[in-house]
């Protein structure tokens, strides 16, 4: 396998760090989560500000697009409103060095329950890679208002704006709530055929 794209998404602390470690641990895939861009920016600028918004954007789009032009196997995480059209269109931007490159590019969709998730939302290693989370009153808060405000997942029976794109992305929906990280990863590198 050279130059897949393998996104990884889902709403917070569904797995999908975690998920990306083993699945980049086991095969040729390297690990981008959303994290590596916003930790930095966030110690200066602060989450939701013009600079913020702006320089996340770029900074992850610079590192698609010089991971398609080096063929390199990627996993990226991160979260996506499926039902705001401007998040859809992020994603068309971050897949489109893959896609102009003609390299594949599949897309695994992680759900879990809100109770699964607040569970993992304390988790020590979430907290070491995501440092703006050690503040635990504070992210469980932001876990639960972001479960209320949209929807991070698809539904066979609800339409979202994602789903247009995603009729043409291989696409794996995957219930995390009870499973390893280890034991999702196979299955991803199993659907992948890696």
């Amino acid at each position: 396998m050279t130059g897949d794209l393998l996104l990884i998404t889902g709403p917070p602390a569904v797995g999908k760090m975690t998920v990306g470690r083993a699945v980049a641990a086991r095969s040729d895939y390297r690990l981008f989560h959303n994290h590596h861009t916003i930790e930095p920016l966030l110690e200066v600028f602060g989450h939701g500000t013009r600079a913020f918004d702006v320089l996340n954007e770029e900074f992850r789009l610079r590192v698609v697009q010089e991971a398609a032009a080096d063929r390199l196997s990627l996993v990226f995480t991160f979260a996506w409103w499926v039902d705001q059209p401007e998040d859809v269109a992020a994603v068309r931007r971050y897949i489109g060095p893959y896609v102009d490159a003609g390299l594949t590019i599949r897309c695994v969709e992680l759900y879990a329950d809100l109770t699964t998730r607040l569970a993992r939302n304390v988790g020590a290693d979430r907290i070491a890679a995501k440092p703006s989370k050690a503040d635990l009153a504070w992210s469980d808060a932001h876990v639960r208002e972001l479960d209320a405000r949209s929807r991070m997942n698809t539904d066979p029976d609800r339409p979202s704006a994602a789903d247009d794109l995603l009729r043409h992305l291989p696409h794996l929906r995957l219930d995390t709530e009870g499973r390893t990280a280890d034991d999702v990863a196979t299955e991803v590198l199993d659907w992948v055929g890696a």
